[in-house]
């Protein structure tokens, strides 16, 4: 059971990875960089390192993901 969500958590860190580089729109690429920074988090918590899962947690997906949506609003704004 624990290779079996090793594997699915690998074959998803893969996925969200490459469709967040070949996404056509930019606000789907961000969402899926949130993902992937999620995804990443729970990958460091099963290989024990909780640490370092919270980090990934918090820089990675929350602050990051959050500057990103941000930039992209602004963006958005500055088109219109």
């Amino acid at each position: 059971m624990s290779f079996a969500f090793d594997l699915l958590l690998a074959a998803a860190l893969l996925w969200s990875g490459g469709r967040s580089l070949s996404v056509d729109r930019l606000d789907r690429a961000i969402v899926l960089f949130i993902a992937f920074g999620l995804l990443m988090a729970l990958a460091w918590a099963r290989l024990a390192a909780p640490d370092i899962g919270l980090a990934e947690a918090a820089i990675g997906a929350g602050l990051t993901g959050a500057l990103l949506l941000d930039a992209y609003g602004a963006l958005k704004r500055r088109k219109e």
